[in-house]
């Protein structure tokens, strides 16, 4: 078919969803066949709702979705839905279908080829295969080909891959079902260098449709045709061509321009009003000139253009520490790692003290988590942390909030003898405003969730620090902003991130590479 061709089409759609305010409000847009477009907009404007209006799990409340005649869509998700961790992998993968698929194990040893996850070792003519199931992918044969590994136990269960792990099999339960359109929802959460390195290849090479939602400038940079810019304030997409950069020139460009033209309509505005006042006190037919200018001056100020409003960032934070601590916090001496499938014993001599910060580097599926999670339930072996130390724990799946809660709920229940007025004024600082305070955890969207474990670190002064990716789902706009507030910590730190350019605006003291 001709790539000219408009394959989704947003006709003033608005979408409220229950909500006070709306959500979307008369949104248009359009998508030609084969664009690879970028949708961008801060933390809860509402990008992942557009993702569900496309799919047809919500409904506009007014306006029109056109869809291509017989288009198929698949959406990767930010995250793999809580009810659906106990499934096996086959169990997982079969769920993306409506009918019973009978050849689901050969499918999904391809899939996880493509998203470079464990797959089974090459064969003659396997790579052939692939590209006929999956006519869109791009085999690079040689080099990622010599990576192959064993044949993936489809029994396993998906609550144990890690997060990394899961963020491959994310974006294989989309790319299985060889949709016309490709939805991606956050794809480089969790991801780790080489993951991101696959994911952006992939894309360069991909041959359909997709849009992607991501605070990743430079991954977005490397293969988008456009962006969709949802504005928080409007509550409208603005659509522009070319990649990110190109759209802070335009933005930058238009301002300008706004602001020009509002100064040339004030002081007209200003020049009018007092030529005004100098005729309505000399009576008669002045006045109905004056009356006249008026009207004008009116027409004037309706003429001028709001500036676009740039998004927020969250106001400049401390995160307290636990007072009257002292020496040692955590003493590390040995712990395990994944290696070829098996669980590894290694050793280590660290010693964490107060304003000392560790980073945790190593591959996705080695064990970061695991040990994270372990040294912040005190049951990891070969570390210690000191009695009476409070651990502020930053979870990567938000597991640590309760879904049900609102989050005023969530906030005081590890405030310090805080009032209403105290919480709501922190919050406000996070963006978490008005009758969001009051809204359930599980509805909020992940960036939200991430803003919420971050005011709650606030709450809790903790004396030590894990942090698991507290960079996913967040606006990068707010970034330089959280990388100060751990450069002032006085406690101690375990970082794990895959984000380069967060990474690199900290101050680490110590590096443990897993995999070494």
């Amino acid at each position: 078919m001709d790539n000219q061709e408009v394959i989704l089409r947003f006709d003033k759609v608005s979408f409220s969803h229950g909500h006070s305010k709306p959500i979307l409000n008369e949104v248009s847009f359009s998508m030609r066949r084969g664009s690879k477009i970028t949708l961008m907009g801060q933390n809860g404007a509402g990008k992942s709702t557009i993702f569900h209006l496309i799919i047809g799990v919500l409904e506009p409340d007014s306006g029109a979705i056109h869809l291509g005649a017989g288009l198929t869509v698949a959406a990767a998700k930010q995250i793999i839905p809580r009810d659906q961790l106990h499934l096996t992998l086959r169990e997982f993968f079969q769920n993306c279908f409506k009918e019973k698929i009978y050849d689901i194990d050969p499918r999904i040893d391809e899939v996880l080829k493509v998203v470079n996850m464990s797959p089974s070792p090459a064969k003659q003519g396997e790579s052939k295969n692939l590209r006929s199931s999956l006519p869109f992918v791009a085999t690079r044969a040689g080099k990622d080909e010599a990576k192959l590994h064993r044949p993936a136990d489809h029994g396993r269960l998906i609550k144990s891959f890690s997060g990394g792990q899961q963020a491959r099999l994310l974006l294989a339960s989309a790319i299985i079902q060889n949709p016309d359109l490709l939805l991606l929802d956050e794809p480089t959460n969790n991801l780790d260098k080489e993951g991101i390195s696959h994911l952006t290849q992939f894309l360069i090479d991909y041959q359909k449709t997709c849009i992607v939602i991501s605070h990743d400038a430079d991954f977005l940079n490397a293969f988008t045709h456009g962006v969709l810019y949802l504005d928080i304030f409007t509550r409208k997409i603005e659509q522009y061509t070319g990649n990110y950069f190109d759209l802070l020139v335009e933005i930058a460009a238009r301002i300008e321009r706004e602001n020009r033209k509002n100064a040339q309509l004030a002081k007209r505005i200003l020049e009018n009003k007092e030529k005004v006042n100098y005729f309505a006190q000399k009576g008669g037919k002045m006045r109905l000139v004056a009356k006249k200018m008026r009207d004008q001056a009116k027409e004037m100020e309706e003429a001028k253009v709001d500036v676009r409003k740039e998004d927020k960032t969250i106001r400049p934070f401390t995160i307290p520490c636990q007072q009257n601590i002292g020496g040692e916090i955590l003493n590390i001496t040995s712990f395990s790692v994944v290696e070829k499938h098996k669980l590894v014993k290694k050793e280590a001599k660290i010693s964490l003290r107060k304003k000392e910060r560790l980073l945790l580097v190593g591959p996705n599926g080695i064990g970061k988590t695991t040990l994270l999670e372990s040294l912040a339930s005190g049951k990891a072996k070969g570390a210690k942390i000191t009695p009476g130390v409070k651990v502020g724990y930053y979870r990567q799946d938000f597991s640590t909030l309760n879904f049900d809660d609102t989050v005023y709920q969530s906030l005081i229940s590890v405030a310090e003898d805080s009032s209403e007025e105290s919480i709501r004024s922190l919050a406000a600082g996070f963006l978490i405003t008005g009758d969001l305070i009051y809204s359930k955890i599980g509805s909020l969207s992940e960036g939200q969730k991430g803003l919420v474990s971050l005011v709650r670190l606030v709450l809790q002064k903790p004396g030590l620090l894990i942090l698991d990716e507290p960079t996913n789902h967040i606006n990068f706009r707010h970034l330089p902003v959280i990388a100060d507030a751990l450069n002032q910590y006085d406690g101690a730190m375990v970082l794990v991130s895959h984000m380069p350019e967060f990474v690199g605006q900290i101050r680490i003291d110590e590096i443990l590479d897993l995999s070494k």
